[in-house]
């Protein structure tokens, strides 16, 4: 199967939410949480992503993780990663009590797509204060693909083009169709590796000519079907334009800060979050706006 057909296939069953006016979402990926260990690439911006997600939940965010949240290649163990970074899981929980949480699964975490699985580690958790099993994520579902449809009737004065969101690994067939082989190498070969500074040379995400591939064929996708497409998987952050309506909502573990891409509206925004210093010399967490656009501006993308 071509990655044409590959990306296609992750909006054949694929929930629609709706896309209006009143829309606040917020898509992350690549957040790559891990045990807290040397290999744990999230732990560096832990405290970015958990200020980051109090702000989303307090401003009313529908959040969706578009794959890689967890680094299940390099780690076997589920409920390591959950005890590690429990107060993650504990406000996602929060989010999917009022539902206003999804979740797609990506490469690196390509096992959640198995109901079994999720259900027997990610149902609930163990709370090592109140010394007990709590409920995490008994109701969720996780989605190769996900469709925020808008009014894409170009007759509307109200048009919102739809968006689909994946996350990227559909281009890669190492990645994708090998993933089983990837995650061998990834977890005995690359990952002790990467101790001496060895980057795996297969990584979309490390290996600047795997990345420029991958963007290229998911950009040909959505240009083709003419829809706006969104992932993550390559790590590097972008807004779409009319020639190319591709969007990548960065990752979780850049260096120093983490990026993501929100909505409001018509209004569609990419941001990083990071440590900023005021004059007084203290520090807070930062919210910058790199690029800003308008999603009526797809009006004149060819329908689907």
């Amino acid at each position: 199967m071509g990655f044409y057909k590959r990306i296609s296939n992750a909006f054949e069953d694929a929930p629609i939410l709706p896309l209006n006016q009143n829309s606040r979402y917020v898509m992350i990926s690549d957040c790559h949480r891990g045990i807290g260990t040397w290999s744990d690439n999230f732990l560096k911006n832990q405290h970015l992503y958990f200020a980051a997600l109090e702000y989303y939940y307090k401003n009313g965010f529908t959040y969706i993780e578009l794959g890689d949240g967890d680094e299940l290649w390099e780690n076997r163990n589920m409920s390591q990663i959950i005890e590690i970074h429990d107060d993650v899981f504990r406000l996602l929980s929060r989010f999917l009590r009022e539902n206003r949480l999804y979740m797609i699964y990506g490469n690196h975490d390509i096992i959640k797509r198995n109901s079994r699985y999720t259900k027997k580690h990610c149902s609930s958790y163990y709370c090592n204060s109140a010394k007990c099993r709590e409920e995490l994520f008994s109701s969720i579902s996780f989605h190769q693909g996900i469709i925020l449809k808008g009014c894409d009737n170009v007759a509307y004065d109200n048009f919102l083009p739809s968006i689909y969101l994946t996350h990227g690994h559909q281009a890669d067939f190492f990645n994708s169709t090998l993933w089983r082989v990837s995650r061998f190498l990834v977890r005995y070969l690359w990952a002790p590796l990467e101790r001496f500074g060895v980057l795996d040379p297969t990584s979309a995400a490390k290996n600047n000519t795997v990345k420029k591939k991958t963007e290229r064929k998911l950009s040909y996708w959505a240009e083709n079907e003419g829809h706006l497409l969104m992932t993550g998987h390559t790590h590097r952050p972008m807004i779409g334009s009319l020639s190319s309506p591709y969007f990548n909502t960065g990752s979780c573990v850049h260096p120093r800060c983490i990026t993501c891409i929100e909505i409001m509206g018509n209004n569609i925004f990419l941001v990083k979050w990071t440590m900023a210093v005021k004059k007084d010399y203290s520090l807070y967490v930062s919210r910058e706006i790199l690029e800003r656009g308008n999603l009526r501006e797809f009006k004149m993308l060819p329908p689907p």
